[in-house]
């Protein structure tokens, strides 16, 4: 199905995309999720550019901007955002490592099945599958989107720390029947790709997600096809975990796993 024309309006201050390049040989691909923004992973993609890497995270289409840019996204669409500048930094940099938080992690994981040569790939809580009610929810759509239309989730808070969660720029939770569609099918088609990502994979993924329950976790956990995998819990947060409590570890986490698969490199 061709992807619909997405409206572009003014970013929101804040949301814009991130780029820290000094030309470095190591890039690292950052993807944000559903509704957010790089904002979230302003902090880590900080923290990489520290150690010496190349760092974008792109604001995916109809994100960042107000929720009827939102409402007409389509998978499609952000696809094509993370696979051009994919793209983009590999004809510039040695490798490019993906990582991606939330639905940028079913990002993330498509991109990877799609380049058997990535050195390395990180998935942060990544979004690859649904409880059965917004499955259900989200199948349906073409019965009751056009009569809802932007509804606002009413699921427990993603972000626990007050500082951080007010900090965001995300939609905060809005969605369409629509929008659930397309997730959906995102999340089932990265599911699909994960017994052919071949690059080593780090999947890190706090206990108190209240989106993503530790079974998914752990079912995509044992999905992927790479020889070498690691699974990292971690504790008291919610499902942003890039900027939400113990994020501090999740950064040396994917630190020190990036490093360990570019060091012979570098």
């Amino acid at each position: 199905m061709a992807s619909e024309q997405t409206i572009d309006v003014g970013t929101v201050p804040g949301a814009e995309e991130i780029n820290m390049q000094e030309g470095n040989s190591h890039g690292v691909l950052l993807l944000h999720g559903f509704g957010d923004t790089p904002q979230t992973l302003r902090l880590l993609a900080r923290e990489l550019h520290a150690e010496g890497y190349d760092v974008v995270a792109p604001l995916l289409p109809g994100h960042g901007r107000n929720v009827e840019s939102f409402m007409r996204s389509r998978r499609g669409d952000w696809l094509a955002c993370a696979r051009v500048e994919l793209a983009r930094l590999r004809t510039t940099h040695e490798s490019v490592v993906l990582a991606g938080l939330s639905m940028g992690g079913a990002l993330a994981a498509v991109l990877a099945a799609e380049n058997p040569d990535t050195p390395s790939l990180v998935l942060m809580a990544p979004y690859l599958d649904m409880t059965p009610r917004v499955k259900l929810a989200a199948a349906s759509q073409w019965i009751w989107n056009n009569a809802a239309g932007a509804r606002k989730s009413t699921s427990p808070n993603s972000i626990l720390d007050p500082s951080e969660r007010e900090k965001n720029l995300g939609y905060g939770g809005v969605y369409s029947g629509r929008l659930l569609y397309e997730l959906w099918r995102l999340t089932a088609m990265a599911r699909s790709s994960l017994s052919a990502v071949t690059a080593p994979t780090l999947l890190i993924q706090s206990r108190t997600d209240p989106r993503v329950a530790p079974a998914v976790a752990e079912n995509a956990f044992a999905a992927i096809g790479a020889q070498e995998k690691k699974l990292v819990w971690i504790e008291g947060a919610g499902h942003v975990i890039t900027v939400d409590y113990g994020r501090a570890k999740v950064f040396e986490e994917v630190k020190t796993w990036i490093k360990e698969h570019t060091a012979t490199k570098q």
